[in-house]
């Protein structure tokens, strides 16, 4: 069998957007308690049937998360390490798993190595922990120096990676997560930017602490291979899916995410024996609310993301029907505050969450749909279908984006008696080698076959 990051279901949360933290931190307030405000969502993260929570970043940094000040601290507009130990500890008892969102590319010009560059300049005993530190010119903070930073924002210190003590403060600030916190796993950010040779120095440090440590990497562009065969990720994010699953509705062209997947998992396809991390929106894009032309195609999008080959991810209230757009100024608008309780009360998107619920506990009973082969069926325009193959237990997926009850045909010549709906009242249908299937508008059909 595949390892069991298959079994992975994804709820990805960005604390400081959710609890409601200041946009700046002020590095003087007492530890605030906004990281309570969490306990609140994990009952409803265990009915949506999610056994992992990605963590968007809780160390303390200035404004977004993204620029680190203290890896060792939790930020302060969250509340402290004692409150963040404490609720990993019940998402633990829930039988949830808890990875964190890692930002060891680059820090914020508030970590504390950094203030003493700018405090004490050539004399500082850390000018070599930052990568291209140059004190010819001046930066555009008028300071003496320039640096390297990350595509473009001064803000964004990168680290010098060559340097020992660099590497040892971050695999110390690992160890401390998985010792003292009980973290179970990491997504690293931006790390297409730093070297192979530390990412891979990361990984055997982390499992040598933690022998099933999780270890995933922000790839958007490239082959995802340069860092799964060599044992540097256990998973990357799947940037070319998620492209394919929202424009595949929007241009009623379902041919290119059909295609993607028989590139990715076909009987010749580059990532099989790999696990890549499936998304239709996160915190860096739109949410897939504002993103699709027609609100309908939710519901065969999410039906394609919880049985494609892969770990399915929500990210907090895109499942809610939550709206929410980028702009050139802020990513303020994807990452909102936001409680649940009253989220719920208002009911308006119920029948979005309990979709999203029929297709995680298929997908959680089913060994095809988290280990099985990928075989491409039929497509066309507005209609998919796929099937799904592990030992001796084969499902098939059918997808219709049209706003039209369809009427579908096409050879399975797989063995089986009958297949069972376990999305639509457990309909019944035969097997003859070949199958005619009716699909209701913009809904989906998952088919266990049977003998």
């Amino acid at each position: 069998m595949k390892n069991n990051f298959n079994n992975f279901s994804f709820y990805h949360i960005y604390p400081l957007g959710l609890c409601g933290a200041n946009e700046k931190n002020d590095f003087i307030t007492s530890p605030q308690k906004n990281l309570s405000k969490l306990y609140d969502w994990i009952p409803y993260i265990k009915s949506l049937g999610c056994n992992a929570i990605y963590l968007g970043p809780v160390f303390e940094s200035s404004t977004h998360g993204y620029d680190t000040t203290d890896y060792f601290y939790v930020d302060r507009r969250l509340g402290n390490n004692e409150d963040l130990k404490k609720i990993i500890l019940y998402f633990h008892e829930n039988g949830i798993k808890v990875i964190f969102d890692t930002v060891f590319n680059h820090v914020g010009r508030d970590f504390w190595a950094f203030k003493d560059v700018q405090e004490n300049r050539e004399q500082s005993k850390f000018k070599d922990w930052f990568q291209n530190l140059k004190f010819e010119m001046k930066n555009q903070y008028g300071e003496p120096y320039t640096y390297d930073c990350w595509e473009g924002h001064m803000s964004l210190v990168k680290l010098n990676h060559n340097n020992p003590e660099v590497r040892q403060h971050l695999l110390m600030a690992a160890k401390f997560w998985i010792k003292e916190l009980g973290a179970d796993g990491l997504r690293i950010d931006a790390a297409d930017c730093i070297s192979l040779n530390f990412l891979k120095e990361i990984n055997i440090y982390c499992k040598k602490l933690k022998p099933d440590f999780w270890i995933m990497g922000e790839i958007i562009h490239g082959d995802y291979r340069k860092w799964l065969s060599s044992g540097i990720f256990d998973s990357v994010t799947n940037y070319e899916c998620y492209k394919g699953l929202y424009s595949s509705f929007n241009d009623k062209n379902l041919f290119e995410i059909a295609y993607s997947l028989n590139r990715q998992f076909g009987k010749d396809g580059i990532y099989n024996n790999h696990v890549l991390y499936n998304f239709v929106d996160n915190h860096d894009v739109n949410r897939i609310s504002s993103t699709l032309i027609k609100p309908d195609h939710f519901f065969p999008l999410h039906a394609l993301l919880f049985t494609i080959p892969g770990i399915p991810s929500i990210y907090y209230g895109s499942e809610l029907g939550i709206e929410g757009k980028k702009t050139k100024e802020s990513d303020k608008l994807l990452r909102p505050e936001l409680n649940i309780s009253e989220i719920l009360d208002e009911n308006k998107n119920i029948a979005l969450v309990n979709s999203i619920k029929k297709f995680s506990k298929i997908r959680n009973e089913s060994k095809a749909l988290k280990y099985g082969n990928y075989i491409p069926l039929m497509t066309n325009h507005e209609q998919f279908v796929f099937a799904r193959q592990f030992e001796d237990e084969t499902y098939m997926v059918a997808i219709n984006a049209s706003e039209n009850e369809s009427i579908i045909n096409f050879d399975f010549p797989y063995k089986g008696d009958f297949m069972i709906d376990l999305l639509n009242e457990k309909e019944v249908f035969k097997i003859n080698g070949k199958i005619t299937l009716n699909l209701w508008p913009n809904w989906a059909r998952i088919l266990k076959v049977e003998r």
